[in-house]
């Protein structure tokens, strides 16, 4: 088949790094090019992330060579060598919208890991098995940037995805009210315990703006498009606590929830192993084939033993139990950098690409 020519735009990053390792044996993608930062600029991939390559496997063959582009100055230059790009940098919020747009306006889609735009009306921010409906806003979103292929399309906050996928199979009954605290690794910052060691033996109850994208980014994912925009959904009421805390990866959830027609815990679980989306009706290279997993142990899930479940791209749950002040709480586990970032972003490029969205220049 056709291999897609990928960019990805802020490649030297934790996520961007990520990402390279995820495309250097893609089935479907081919990495053409890296962009960064103007001081970056010129460098080989390898040179420029000496020193601060965060993953665990070694960087890619064919991407150590890859002499990186200005990620501001070259859009043009970017845009007429790729089918679309990847975007994972670290800006203010208006230059990064503007740097999004830029890119879609000279006809290159783009697969956000940032977010800027994830709360623009017609900018599809999509939890693949979740909300992949959404994406039919895309045509709208052209007619106002006034392209013919560009557009822009987000993922979603990482946290968020631990548990709003398993809060989505029980949408029949009645999302009511929800309370979430999350336990969020220190990778989600792009820290590593090198580069961050106050984090060794800490815990830390605050992260900037974590609390209130929690709240706000669910009702997106579970909202309608209705006249070329995406109508976040009224309920369910969510309050979120968000703390950073000594973990390398993977994101951990308590969830508390209350339904409008409160189900039995047999009907939890049935809702939890029978759920699908479209990823898996696809068969999606990166998707994993049981999206939601469910622990009976009273210890699991774990982040050690289980943000690894299905490649990192799957759903841990356990610990389901009536509540006394809500109708049942669980807790639920996801990799940050993988289905929560960079992974989640290259299952939603699969999407686009299989859906038609995202097409060969």
């Amino acid at each position: 088949m056709h291999k897609y020519q990928v960019g990805i735009i802020g490649g030297t990053g934790m996520v961007g790094q990520r990402l390279v390792t995820l495309l250097a044996d893609h089935p479907w993608f081919q990495l053409t090019l890296i962009a960064a930062s103007a001081r970056s600029a010129g460098q080989r991939y390898e040179d420029a992330v000496s020193g601060r390559w965060a993953m665990d496997v070694p960087i890619p063959d064919k991407a150590q060579d890859l002499l990186l582009y200005d990620a501001q100055a070259d859009v043009a230059a970017i845009a007429g060598q790729v089918d679309f790009v990847f975007c994972a940098v670290d800006m203010p919020k208006q230059e990064l919208q503007a740097l999004e747009e830029a890119y879609a306006k000279a006809e290159c889609p783009v697969v956000s890991n940032n977010s800027a735009h994830r709360q623009t009306a017609d900018v599809p921010m999509v939890i693949p098995e979740v909300n992949p409906q959404h994406l039919s806003v895309i045509p709208a979103q052209r007619r106002r940037l006034g392209t013919q292929r560009g557009f822009i399309a987000t993922k979603s906050n990482c946290s968020i995805q631990s548990y709003v996928p398993a809060l989505t199979a029980l949408q029949d009954f009645g999302l009511a009210r929800i309370l979430v605290c999350t336990y969020q690794a220190i990778s989600g910052a792009g820290r590593t315990f090198k580069t961050w060691p106050e984090m060794v033996d800490n815990l830390i109850p605050y992260i900037s703006g974590e609390e209130e994208k929690s709240e706000q980014e669910p009702l997106k994912v579970w909202g309608t498009v209705k006249d070329g925009v995406i109508v976040n959904a009224s309920a369910p009421a969510i309050t979120a606590q968000c703390m950073r805390v000594p973990v390398s990866n993977g994101h951990t959830a308590a969830v508390f929830v209350s339904f409008r027609s409160r189900p039995t815990q047999e009907q939890i679980l049935q809702a939890w192993s029978t759920f699908q989306g479209r990823p898996q009706q696809l068969n999606l290279p990166t998707a994993p084939r049981q999206f939601l997993h469910y622990f009976d142990q009273p210890d699991r899930p774990q982040v050690k033993l289980d943000r690894e479940l299905e490649g990192g791209m799957g759903i841990s749950i356990g610990r389901l139990r009536p509540d006394s002040q809500y109708d049942y709480k669980f807790v639920s586990l996801s990799h940050n950098t993988l289905r929560g970032a960079a992974g989640g972003a290259v299952l939603l490029a699969e999407l686009l690409c299989a859906e038609g969205y995202i097409t060969p220049r």
